[in-house]
């Protein structure tokens, strides 16, 4: 299956693509810009953070919350305010928050990484109607994800640099247990598929993940096995959000980050979004309870 190309942004580091009330949200991090999408209309609505941004999602209290670079702020799309709820690792200023996905209660989890990309301080914190707590699950550089199963028993964590998915249940107290190894890329026929990246899981409990530096998209099903396989004309795809009127549609972001003159001149599109149709629907929404 090959991507089809949808808008063009040169975004540098398109990011947390996610489908909500009818229209594509996303943004760039390293361009603290985030992006509002209706395509039934083409209209582009754009809005500049004060720091990085790496996501939005709704709540179900107020407007849409956005992780920025020091903590989760609320953002009111009306007025173009961030309100900050909590500041997170603020004993760090080089680290900043990166992705994030909401479980059946409500709650947002949400992963912090170095900014520089060498230090393992990123960690996976838990925001709770208005209250930042830390998990156990261990440090790393980058993290990515999380993704929630829909039945909201498995929060599947992934770990780009060590090109890894680690898959925690979660405890009837919210908390992620040990985890397991769910994926692991650094097998010789994957050694060409790049770092795995943004991930979500579709109506099914199957996961999509973003391959930076490989030119793909990939579904695995909840046992591991690779079922789709969608092909970019860019390098640095980021992450796949579903939505649609009938939830079957999938949006891609991808990024220019790292890449040097020439191959940017042989990806002409890089950091652009993309489309594709999937067979297997969207999860059913979910809004925060911040």
């Amino acid at each position: 299956m090959q991507a089809q190309h949808l808008l063009s942004l040169g975004m540098e580091l398109g990011e947390g693509p996610a489908w909500i009330d009818g229209a594509l949200w996303f943004v760039d991090i390293k361009r603290d810009t985030v992006f509002r999408h209706d395509p039934a209309s083409g209209e582009l609505t754009r809005w500049q953070a004060p720091e990085h941004v790496g996501w939005v999602l709704p709540s179900a209290t107020s407007g849409l919350i956005a992780g920025l670079r020091s903590g989760p702020h609320r953002f009111d799309p009306a007025d173009g305010s961030f309100t900050r709820i909590a500041e997170t690792q603020p004993d760090l200023p080089d680290n900043r928050l990166n992705d994030a996905a909401i479980d059946g209660e409500g709650r947002i989890w949400f992963g912090t990484m170095d900014n520089l990309e060498e230090s393992a301080t990123g960690q996976v914190f838990v925001l709770d109607q208005g209250a930042v707590t830390t998990t156990q699950i261990a440090p790393i550089t980058i993290t990515n994800g999380p993704a929630i199963s829909p039945c909201g028993a498995i929060v599947y964590h992934v770990d780009t640099l060590a090109r890894r998915v680690i898959r925690h249940r979660i405890a009837a107290d919210g908390s992620p247990d040990a985890g397991e190894v769910f994926l692991d890329f650094n097998t010789e026929d994957r050694a060409d598929w790049g770092h795995p990246d943004g991930a979500i899981c579709d109506a099914q409990g199957a996961v999509w993940l973003g391959f930076y530096g490989g030119w793909a998209a990939r579904r695995f099903a909840s046992d591991g096995t690779l079922t789709h396989e969608v092909r970019f004309p860019v390098s640095n795809v980021t992450k796949v959000a579903l939505g649609g009127e009938d939830g079957m549609s999938a949006f891609a972001t991808s990024a220019r980050q790292g890449l040097s003159e020439d191959q940017l001149a042989q990806q002409p599109l890089a950091g652009d979004v993309f489309t594709f149709r999937v067979d297997t629907p969207a999860a059913p929404p979910r809004r925060a309870n911040t």
